[in-house]
């Protein structure tokens, strides 16, 4: 299992993460499989996908690849999903707990949040990350303001980011973005289509590679 350190290195160079929500395993396991085509390779199944887990153990022998299970609810949750193979957690909410239980297991966990008290009690629970959703009015304009104060944290949008805000979302600070229906778009999937996953994927990375940024940096954390 990656440490950390290794982890947030990795999400530091890839700069985005693959977010799919769906509601079959079989697409879900092809729709994912095209993203990884397309070059993502962080990646994350929602457990409210049916199989996730299923998906999660078949993914994470693969080698480059790190996965992960978001909308983590609950304790046994984070417990599963790490036995079945993810390495890192996410989840829509900041429970304390559920950080404990991360941190407990040895994996990374983002916690969702959407104001800067989320942000800072979060941090200080103990989350390395932190995922900003549902985006806020002003979008990246809005995050760079909240790190002007708190530039210590590392901060991942998972919602609003898109081929056209990828690099702005970057630019402003943020650690890395989520690609959601920006990758995987919800109507696409219902048809059972598949296609354009892949070329959608090498798009956004494109988007995303294009901010340029050096080594990840060493953040002066005040509450460390």
């Amino acid at each position: 299992m990656p440490s950390f350190d290794e982890f947030l290195a990795t999400l530091w160079d890839c700069r985005a993460t693959a977010i799919l929500r769906a509601t079959d395993e079989r697409l879900a396991a092809a729709a994912m499989d095209a993203a990884i085509r397309g070059g993502m390779r962080i990646v994350e199944l929602t457990l409210t996908t049916p199989g996730a887990l299923r998906i999660v153990s078949q993914l994470a022998g693969r080698e480059g690849l790190v996965v992960g299970a978001g909308t983590v609810l609950l304790p046994a949750q984070a417990r599963a999903a790490v036995e079945a193979g993810a390495r890192f957690l996410v989840s829509p909410v900041m429970d304390p707990e559920i950080i404990t239980v991360a941190r407990e297991l040895g994996v990374p966990v983002l916690p969702g949040v959407h104001t800067p008290t989320e942000m800072l009690a979060a941090h200080r629970a103990g989350a390395p990350l932190l995922k900003l959703f549902p985006a806020p009015a002003g979008g990246p304009v809005w995050l760079r303001s909240v790190l002007a104060p708190l530039p210590f944290l590392r901060v991942v949008p998972t919602n609003g980011v898109d081929s056209d805000t990828a690099a702005a979302w970057l630019s402003a600070g943020a650690f890395a973005v989520g690609l959601t229906t920006a990758l995987f778009d919800p109507a696409e999937l219902a048809a059972g289509e598949l296609s354009s996953i892949e070329p959608r994927a090498r798009a956004l990375l494109r988007a995303v590679q294009a901010v340029a940024r050096g080594p990840m940096p060493r953040l002066v954390d005040p509450f460390a």
